[in-house]
């Protein structure tokens, strides 16, 4: 009994942390632009030099796609789009799961509905993490990720 009740109770906190991720407005389009662009303007400071690139893929019943590409001291996505968050940022990571979050890189706050975004790496060892992660911050749930290979 005391096993189901906690798993319930797991679960309803889940679906309460993604909830506070959805769209507050239905009548909000979460079409993605294809020619918005939005970049960063800090200085880069490549010591990765090796592209790497991976394809995003939603979790947790989130929708995530599009292309990510890291390298020269910058993520760059591409064909971007996202469901709707209050407060997504990308990160990178060695994981999707929260320990991983947590030990991850937070690299920028991330447009769910811009189709190429570019975000500078100042001094960071990209190559010392295994994925880029959408994550909303404020339900602390994770929306998608690539695995970069």
């Amino acid at each position: 009994m005391r096993k189901t009740l906690l798993a319930t109770t797991a679960a309803l906190g889940l679906a309460l942390a993604l909830t506070a991720c959805s769209p507050q407005d239905s009548g909000a389009s979460s079409a993605p632009s294809s020619s918005s662009s939005q970049s960063t303007t800090k200085s880069s400071a490549s010591t990765d030099t090796a592209a790497r690139t991976g394809e995003f893929a939603g979790l947790n019943g989130k929708k995530v796609a599009g292309t990510v590409s890291v390298s020269d001291g910058e993520v760059m996505l591409t064909e971007f789009s996202s469901d709707e968050g209050p407060d997504l940022h990308v990160y990178l990571a060695d994981g999707t799961d929260e320990a991983a979050i947590a030990a991850g890189m937070l690299v920028d706050a991330v447009s769910y509905d811009t189709a190429t975004q570019t975000f500078a790496l100042d001094g960071v060892k990209a190559g010392e993490y295994s994925h880029v992660v959408i994550y909303c911050d404020k339900a602390k749930a994770v929306f998608g990720a690539a695995e970069l290979s």
